[in-house]
């Protein structure tokens, strides 16, 4: 039986299914990469499940057991395009067969078991440790390039508002791994790369190193290179039915460790967010009620 052939016996026969078949399927059905890559035993603690109940789901679909079920997902997972142009027909291809409705729910329900991933106690532990480092540091290099800009700009910028100092090395004419020329001893480098991993920012890291200042990454596998340099690093899951790797969960992480970083320095932060807000009110920064009244005058 391949995947396509179980997808349809599962979701033609879901009604008919005992309470907790019905669970275990409903598991299957929307965690495809998860049944591929998770051993039975971890698969059934994130469904609140038994293993012997994902294996008579298996039985009853004629598979002799659950890691058969596992090998079907795992087979369909290898035949998946390489890279952004074949995701992409397979996306066009998907989008004919099954309509946008399809593809956008799936969207969602991975970007929503992806986040909910960050709230297991592995997790919350590392993101502890990452602010401490963050929040004790002299000065925090903030690097990442291409999809992965943004999250580190996104700390970069609520550092600048909480008073902390902070550098971003955003990598304008060339020149962004020059920044770390003055990193060293109590300063930390926040690193962000996701597969395909940026040469230049695991160059940083291995800069930042060499230099004694601490690593703090961002990233998507424990295998990442980055994560291999790293005092701590974060990891965020980025697969998605569409083309492109998903950066939602790298971005809230960002805000997660920045609401960490904030309540740490306590009123020093209040102080320099208050001092910020006045300064931006002061050059008319943002819209509010009274000029837009006196716009449409």
């Amino acid at each position: 039986m391949d995947k396509p052939g179980l997808t349809a016996s599962l979701t033609e026969s879901f009604e008919q299914l005992p309470q907790q078949l019905q669970a275990a399927a409903r598991w299957v059905l929307d965690h495809p990469a998860d049944v591929a890559l998770l051993t039975t035993r971890e698969q059934a603690k994130r469904a609140g499940l038994s293993p012997a109940t994902l294996t008579r789901l298996a039985q009853r679909f004629g598979l002799k057991g659950y890691d058969e079920l596992r090998a079907v997902h795992a087979a369909a997972l290898r035949r998946r395009p390489e890279g952004f142009a074949g995701r992409a027909g397979e996306l066009m291809q998907r989008h004919g067969d099954e309509g946008p409705s399809a593809i956008a729910q799936d969207m969602f329900a991975a970007l929503a078991e992806h986040l909910k991933a960050l709230r297991e106690p592995q997790a919350l532990a590392r993101f502890e440790q990452a602010a401490d480092l963050l929040s004790e540091a002299q000065t925090v290099f903030c690097f990442g390039l291409r999809s992965a800009f943004p999250a580190a700009f996104m700390l970069d910028y609520i550092r600048d508002l909480i008073g902390a100092s902070s550098v971003l090395a955003d990598g304008a004419g060339g020149r962004g791994i020059d920044a770390l020329r003055r990193i060293g001893p109590g300063d930390a480098l926040f690193a962000v790369s996701v597969a395909p991993y940026t040469r230049q920012t695991v160059q940083a890291a291995e800069i930042a190193r060499e230099r004694g200042a601490k690593v703090i990454a961002l990233t998507d596998s424990a295998l990442s290179p980055l994560a291999a340099i790293a005092d701590v690093a974060l990891l965020v899951r980025t697969e998605t039915p569409s083309f492109f790797h998903t950066m939602t969960p790298a971005f809230a992480a960002v805000e997660c460790l920045a609401a960490l970083m904030t309540a740490r320095k306590g009123k020093a932060a209040l102080d320099a967010i208050a001092r910020h807000e006045a300064a931006l009110d002061a050059a008319g920064t943002f819209l509010t009620p009274r000029s837009t009244r006196r716009g449409h005058r």
